[in-house]
Protein backbone atom coordinates (compact mmCIF):
# COMPACT_ATOMS: atom_id res chain seq x y z
CA UNK A 1 0.00 0.00 0.00
CA UNK A 2 2.82 2.66 1.24
CA UNK A 3 4.52 1.82 -1.90
CA UNK A 4 1.36 2.18 -4.28
CA UNK A 5 0.45 5.53 -2.49
CA UNK A 6 4.56 6.59 -3.33
CA UNK A 7 4.52 5.83 -6.91
CA UNK A 8 0.78 7.60 -7.47
CA UNK A 9 2.27 10.89 -5.50
CA UNK A 10 5.16 10.95 -7.32
CA UNK A 11 3.47 10.61 -10.52
CA UNK A 12 0.55 13.78 -9.88
CA UNK A 13 3.77 15.75 -9.03
CA UNK A 14 5.97 15.19 -11.61
CA UNK A 15 4.60 13.66 -14.59
CA UNK A 16 0.80 13.77 -14.43
CA UNK A 17 0.72 17.22 -16.36
CA UNK A 18 -0.43 15.33 -19.24
CA UNK A 19 -1.11 11.66 -18.56
CA UNK A 20 -3.58 12.40 -16.33
CA UNK A 21 -5.96 14.85 -18.30
CA UNK A 22 -8.61 12.36 -18.93
CA UNK A 23 -8.86 11.33 -15.58
CA UNK A 24 -9.04 15.06 -14.14
CA UNK A 25 -11.96 15.25 -16.67
CA UNK A 26 -14.05 12.73 -15.32
CA UNK A 27 -14.41 14.06 -11.80
CA UNK A 28 -14.69 17.72 -13.64
CA UNK A 29 -17.59 19.66 -15.17
CA UNK A 30 -20.47 17.85 -16.93
CA UNK A 31 -19.81 16.68 -20.26
CA UNK A 32 -21.47 18.66 -22.78
CA UNK A 33 -22.59 22.17 -20.56
CA UNK A 34 -20.92 25.11 -20.30
CA UNK A 35 -19.18 26.12 -16.70
CA UNK A 36 -17.68 28.90 -15.71
CA UNK A 37 -14.18 28.58 -14.02
CA UNK A 38 -13.85 31.78 -12.46
CA UNK A 39 -16.60 33.11 -9.92
CA UNK A 40 -16.78 36.41 -9.63
CA UNK A 41 -15.42 36.49 -6.28
CA UNK A 42 -11.91 35.13 -5.67
CA UNK A 43 -9.57 32.76 -7.20
CA UNK A 44 -11.08 29.47 -5.99
CA UNK A 45 -9.53 27.10 -7.54
CA UNK A 46 -6.72 28.76 -9.18
CA UNK A 47 -2.72 29.07 -8.02
CA UNK A 48 -0.36 31.35 -9.07
CA UNK A 49 3.20 30.23 -10.33
CA UNK A 50 5.00 33.42 -11.04
CA UNK A 51 9.05 33.42 -12.62
CA UNK A 52 11.52 33.36 -9.64
CA UNK A 53 8.50 32.66 -6.93
CA UNK A 54 7.18 29.58 -4.82
CA UNK A 55 3.84 28.04 -6.42
CA UNK A 56 1.25 29.63 -5.09
CA UNK A 57 2.97 33.08 -4.21
CA UNK A 58 0.99 36.11 -5.78
CA UNK A 59 3.78 38.31 -5.81
CA UNK A 60 2.54 41.81 -5.33
CA UNK A 61 -0.92 40.77 -5.45
CA UNK A 62 -0.23 40.41 -9.53
CA UNK A 63 -3.52 38.05 -9.81
CA UNK A 64 -6.34 39.67 -8.62
CA UNK A 65 -10.42 39.81 -8.40
CA UNK A 66 -11.98 43.16 -8.19
CA UNK A 67 -15.44 44.15 -9.76
CA UNK A 68 -16.64 41.20 -10.83
CA UNK A 69 -13.20 40.76 -13.02
CA UNK A 70 -10.24 38.52 -12.87
CA UNK A 71 -7.25 40.74 -13.10
CA UNK A 72 -3.76 40.98 -13.83
CA UNK A 73 -2.23 44.23 -12.37
CA UNK A 74 1.50 45.65 -12.15
CA UNK A 75 0.83 48.88 -10.34
CA UNK A 76 2.94 46.95 -7.14
CA UNK A 77 6.05 46.66 -9.73
CA UNK A 78 8.97 49.07 -9.63
CA UNK A 79 9.52 47.47 -13.12
CA UNK A 80 8.87 43.91 -14.48
CA UNK A 81 12.33 42.34 -14.91
CA UNK A 82 10.94 39.14 -16.67
CA UNK A 83 8.80 37.91 -13.92
CA UNK A 84 6.44 36.51 -16.36
CA UNK A 85 3.88 34.33 -14.52
CA UNK A 86 0.86 31.89 -15.09
CA UNK A 87 -2.23 31.47 -13.01
CA UNK A 88 -3.08 27.50 -13.11
CA UNK A 89 -6.57 26.06 -12.70
CA UNK A 90 -6.47 22.89 -10.23
CA UNK A 91 -7.55 20.57 -13.08
CA UNK A 92 -6.08 18.61 -16.34
CA UNK A 93 -8.16 18.30 -19.48
CA UNK A 94 -8.50 16.91 -22.79
CA UNK A 95 -11.17 16.95 -24.96
CA UNK A 96 -12.78 20.67 -24.56
CA UNK A 97 -14.13 23.82 -25.51
CA UNK A 98 -12.78 26.51 -24.10
CA UNK A 99 -13.44 30.06 -23.72
CA UNK A 100 -12.39 33.94 -22.05
CA UNK A 101 -13.92 37.08 -22.86
CA UNK A 102 -11.35 39.28 -21.80
CA UNK A 103 -10.08 43.19 -22.60
CA UNK A 104 -6.35 44.95 -22.09
CA UNK A 105 -6.52 47.98 -20.36
CA UNK A 106 -4.29 50.71 -19.38
CA UNK A 107 -0.11 50.54 -19.99
CA UNK A 108 2.08 48.36 -20.25
CA UNK A 109 4.38 47.66 -16.91
CA UNK A 110 7.66 49.87 -17.09
CA UNK A 111 10.43 47.27 -17.80
CA UNK A 112 8.37 45.12 -20.05
CA UNK A 113 9.42 43.85 -23.58
CA UNK A 114 7.95 45.25 -26.47
CA UNK A 115 6.87 42.49 -27.80
CA UNK A 116 4.26 41.99 -24.52
CA UNK A 117 2.44 44.71 -25.73
CA UNK A 118 -1.01 44.13 -25.24
CA UNK A 119 -0.40 40.30 -25.34
CA UNK A 120 -0.99 37.66 -22.95
CA UNK A 121 -2.60 34.03 -23.35
CA UNK A 122 -3.96 30.93 -22.57
CA UNK A 123 -1.88 28.13 -22.19
CA UNK A 124 -3.06 24.48 -22.65
CA UNK A 125 -1.99 21.31 -22.85
CA UNK A 126 0.42 22.33 -20.19
CA UNK A 127 2.51 20.69 -18.14
CA UNK A 128 1.76 20.90 -13.98
CA UNK A 129 3.20 24.29 -12.11
CA UNK A 130 4.53 21.37 -9.63
CA UNK A 131 6.89 20.52 -12.52
CA UNK A 132 7.93 23.87 -12.90
CA UNK A 133 11.82 24.95 -12.23
CA UNK A 134 11.55 28.15 -9.49
CA UNK A 135 12.95 30.52 -12.16
CA UNK A 136 11.36 29.20 -15.71
CA UNK A 137 9.53 31.96 -17.31
CA UNK A 138 6.83 29.51 -19.56
CA UNK A 139 5.41 26.11 -18.98
CA UNK A 140 5.89 23.31 -21.38
CA UNK A 141 2.52 24.30 -23.10
CA UNK A 142 0.40 25.35 -25.83
CA UNK A 143 0.11 28.89 -25.82
CA UNK A 144 -3.43 30.36 -27.61
CA UNK A 145 -1.51 34.10 -27.87
CA UNK A 146 -3.83 37.27 -27.06
CA UNK A 147 -2.96 39.90 -29.10
CA UNK A 148 -4.31 43.51 -29.08
CA UNK A 149 -3.61 45.97 -31.94
CA UNK A 150 -2.01 49.42 -31.55
CA UNK A 151 -4.42 51.59 -33.08
CA UNK A 152 -2.58 51.60 -36.64
CA UNK A 153 -0.69 48.55 -37.47
CA UNK A 154 -2.47 44.97 -38.35
CA UNK A 155 -1.54 42.29 -35.27
CA UNK A 156 -3.60 38.98 -35.67
CA UNK A 157 -4.84 37.38 -32.69
CA UNK A 158 -5.41 34.11 -31.37
CA UNK A 159 -1.82 33.02 -32.11
CA UNK A 160 0.23 29.79 -31.55
CA UNK A 161 3.22 30.17 -29.49
CA UNK A 162 5.12 27.06 -28.64
CA UNK A 163 6.92 26.96 -25.47
CA UNK A 164 8.68 23.53 -25.22
CA UNK A 165 6.38 22.25 -27.95
CA UNK A 166 5.57 20.94 -31.67
CA UNK A 167 2.66 20.61 -33.74
CA UNK A 168 1.43 19.15 -36.87
CA UNK A 169 0.56 22.21 -39.18
CA UNK A 170 -1.06 21.43 -42.67
CA UNK A 171 0.37 17.82 -42.69
CA UNK A 172 4.02 19.01 -41.66
CA UNK A 173 6.31 19.17 -38.02
CA UNK A 174 5.94 22.56 -37.46
CA UNK A 175 8.90 23.43 -34.84
CA UNK A 176 8.60 27.42 -35.25
CA UNK A 177 7.96 29.21 -31.72
CA UNK A 178 5.23 31.25 -33.35
CA UNK A 179 2.58 31.32 -36.01
CA UNK A 180 -0.09 33.90 -37.05
CA UNK A 181 -3.79 33.24 -37.40
CA UNK A 182 -6.06 34.36 -39.74
CA UNK A 183 -7.61 37.09 -37.55
CA UNK A 184 -8.36 40.83 -37.93
CA UNK A 185 -6.57 43.09 -35.28
CA UNK A 186 -9.09 44.13 -32.46
CA UNK A 187 -7.56 47.53 -31.14
CA UNK A 188 -8.54 49.39 -28.14
CA UNK A 189 -9.59 48.37 -25.09
CA UNK A 190 -12.88 46.15 -26.45
CA UNK A 191 -13.83 43.00 -24.60
CA UNK A 192 -12.78 39.96 -27.23
CA UNK A 193 -14.23 36.49 -26.79
CA UNK A 194 -11.81 33.26 -27.84
CA UNK A 195 -12.76 29.88 -28.15
CA UNK A 196 -10.03 27.10 -28.46
CA UNK A 197 -11.51 23.82 -29.38
CA UNK A 198 -9.33 20.48 -28.11
CA UNK A 199 -9.50 17.37 -29.11
CA UNK A 200 -6.85 15.40 -26.96
CA UNK A 201 -4.24 14.62 -29.19
CA UNK A 202 -6.19 15.16 -33.08
CA UNK A 203 -7.34 18.51 -33.72
CA UNK A 204 -7.03 21.92 -31.92
CA UNK A 205 -8.77 25.09 -33.01
CA UNK A 206 -8.99 28.61 -32.13
CA UNK A 207 -11.69 30.52 -32.63
CA UNK A 208 -12.74 34.35 -32.90
CA UNK A 209 -17.06 35.24 -32.96
CA UNK A 210 -17.35 31.67 -34.05
CA UNK A 211 -14.86 31.70 -37.24
CA UNK A 212 -11.81 29.02 -36.99
CA UNK A 213 -8.72 31.50 -37.64
CA UNK A 214 -6.07 28.89 -37.00
CA UNK A 215 -6.36 25.29 -36.30
CA UNK A 216 -3.51 22.00 -36.44
CA UNK A 217 -2.74 18.71 -34.76
CA UNK A 218 -0.16 16.33 -32.90
CA UNK A 219 0.64 18.75 -30.14
CA UNK A 220 3.38 17.22 -28.86
CA UNK A 221 7.25 18.27 -26.65
CA UNK A 222 10.01 19.30 -28.47
CA UNK A 223 13.03 17.19 -27.90
CA UNK A 224 15.35 20.01 -28.34
CA UNK A 225 13.86 21.33 -24.86
CA UNK A 226 15.74 20.21 -22.20
CA UNK A 227 12.85 20.29 -19.85
CA UNK A 228 10.31 19.08 -22.02
CA UNK A 229 12.67 16.07 -23.13
CA UNK A 230 12.74 14.99 -19.06
CA UNK A 231 8.96 15.30 -19.56
CA UNK A 232 8.85 13.23 -22.21
CA UNK A 233 11.08 11.33 -20.85
CA UNK A 234 8.93 10.51 -17.45
CA UNK A 235 5.13 10.45 -19.41
CA UNK A 236 7.12 7.81 -21.69
CA UNK A 237 6.57 9.86 -25.32
CA UNK A 238 6.66 13.29 -27.04
CA UNK A 239 2.93 13.02 -27.61
CA UNK A 240 0.31 15.39 -25.63
CA UNK A 241 -3.49 14.23 -25.39
CA UNK A 242 -4.47 17.09 -22.33
CA UNK A 243 -2.77 18.94 -19.62
CA UNK A 244 -2.95 21.83 -17.79
CA UNK A 245 -4.94 25.28 -18.49
CA UNK A 246 -3.29 28.66 -17.09
CA UNK A 247 -3.56 32.61 -17.71
CA UNK A 248 -0.51 34.63 -18.40
CA UNK A 249 0.98 37.54 -16.75
CA UNK A 250 3.68 39.05 -19.12
CA UNK A 251 3.30 42.73 -18.29
CA UNK A 252 0.42 44.24 -19.84
CA UNK A 253 -3.03 44.99 -17.96
CA UNK A 254 -5.69 42.69 -18.86
CA UNK A 255 -8.96 41.61 -17.52
CA UNK A 256 -10.95 38.75 -17.94
CA UNK A 257 -14.76 38.48 -17.05
CA UNK A 258 -15.61 35.22 -18.50
CA UNK A 259 -13.51 32.03 -18.52
CA UNK A 260 -15.69 28.77 -19.50
CA UNK A 261 -15.36 25.43 -20.38
CA UNK A 262 -17.08 22.84 -21.84
CA UNK A 263 -16.06 19.07 -21.71
CA UNK A 264 -16.43 17.19 -24.73
CA UNK A 265 -16.86 13.45 -25.72
CA UNK A 266 -13.77 11.43 -26.10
Amino acid sequence: MISRIFVAATFALVSCSFAAAEEAETAGPETGKWVSLFNGENMQGWTPKIRNHKLGDNFKNTFRVEDGLLKVRYDGYEKFDQTFGHLFYKDAFSHYRFRVEYRFVGDQCAGGPGWAFRNSGVMIHGEQPEAMSLDQDFPVSIEVQLLGGNGTDSRPNANLCTPGTNVIKEGKLFTPHCVSSSSETFHGDQWVTVEIEVHGNQLIKHIIDGKTVLQYSEPQLDPRDPHAKELAEKQGGIQLNGGSISLQSESHPIDFRKVEIMVLEK
